[in-house]
Formats: structure tokens, sequence, C-alpha cells
């Protein structure tokens, strides 16, 4: 087996992971609340780093002790991200009529926001990856190398994205002052809805709340 190659191969699908849907969904709403493409690319950093952390310690655990997730389980952690997206949509949504933000256009520690977010994103990832890594490969020390690239991978990606998203805000924002709370205002109702589709989902469709739940890691 090539094993630089299948590590290669996880940090590409890392960076490609960063694209997920629900991921994009949650950081827009966070960069949303500032002016300057640096924050935005610390705040892409802090949510990598958030998410690694917990993919790499559950998924290692589940490597290293061979261990079962229950549907129920995998389930709940999903749910977790559901929640976490909704209450980032009504964080934004919220400060509409809240405080005013800082002169340079932030609200108050939005990394650390995205952190927290992160952490919540990678444990629910965390079960579906580590399973997909026990499938190609079965030395445990090669197959948490391969977590961890992967984690680096996802904060290459998610800093690329937050970036990305933050320069042309900025430019709008400069030329029509209103464009910043209009982002605000949009990235936040998508965070909510996108969150409450997963709450249905997730709860009643895949059956979390149900007496005979099915998952499918993904």
């Amino acid at each position: 087996m090539n094993w630089l190659a299948l590590l290669g191969l996880g940090l590409a699908l890392g960076i490609r992971h960063a694209t997920d849907p629900d991921h994009v969904v949650a950081v827009a709403a966070i960069t949303a609340r500032t002016r300057r493409w640096l924050p935005a690319a610390a705040i892409g950093a802090m949510w990598g780093l958030g998410h690694t952390l917990t993919l790499f310690v559950v998924g290692a655990l589940i490597i290293a002790f061979n261990l079962t997730v229950p549907p129920r389980i995998g389930l709940a952690m999903e749910f977790a991200v559901a929640l976490a997206l909704i209450a980032v949509g009504a964080f934004n949504l919220g400060h509409r009529h809240g405080a005013a933000p800082s002169p340079a256009g932030e609200a108050p520690l939005p990394a650390g926001r995205a952190f927290g977010v992160g952490l919540v994103h990678g444990l629910a990832g965390s079960a579906a990856v580590a399973l997909l890594v026990l499938s190609l490969i079965r030395e445990p020390l090669w197959a948490c190398g391969y977590l961890l690239l992967f984690g680096l991978g996802t904060l290459i990606g998610m800093v690329l994205i937050t970036t990305g998203f933050a320069v042309p805000l900025s430019t709008a924002s400069r030329r029509w002052p209103r464009f910043e709370r209009a982002a605000r205002f949009a990235t936040g109702a998508a965070s909510v809805a996108f969150g409450v589709w997963l709450v249905w989902r997730i709860g009643f469709v895949d059956g979390l709340f149900r007496a005979s739940p099915h998952w499918t890691p993904h």
C-alpha cells in the first residue's frame, strides 16, 4: 500500500469536507459578523481547530478500541449540529436589534464561537470518518495519522472558504453601508432554516425520536 498517497488522499478529502453545506452555512453566518479578511481567516482556522480536535479524539477512540457507534448515538451527534446551526443563525438575527458591533465591525469573540461550532461539527463527523478509515487502514497508528491530515485539510479548506466569503463582503460593506446588516440577516436566516430542516430529517425521518432509528454514517 502506498501510505503517502493514502495520507495525501486524507488531506485532499479533508479540504473537500470543508465544503459540506452544514459547514459552509455555519461559518458564513459567523463570518458575516466581520468586515476584514484576516479575522475571517482566523474564524476559519478556529473552526478547523475545533473540528479537528473532536474528530481526532473521538475518531481515534473508535479506531483504537474498534468501537461500534449505535444509531441513536450517531444521530444524536448529528442532531447537535442542527442545534448549533439554529443557535448561530438566531444570534445573527437577534443582533439586528441588539448591541452595536465594535468599530471594526465585529461581534465579540467570533473566533471563540467558531471554535465551539467546530467542536460540535467534528463530533458529528468523527464516527463516519473513523468508520471510513477503518475500511481502508487496519493499522491504528496510520489510521490516526490519516485522521490528523483529514482534519488539517478541513482546516485549510475552511480558511479558504471564510477568506473567500469575507473579501467580497468587506468590499460590498464599504460601498453599501447597509449590506453588512443584510448579509448578517440572510446568513442567519439560512443557518436557522438549515438547522430546522436537519432537526426534522434527523429527528423524524432518520428516527432519532422514534423507536427504531436508522443511521447511515456520512
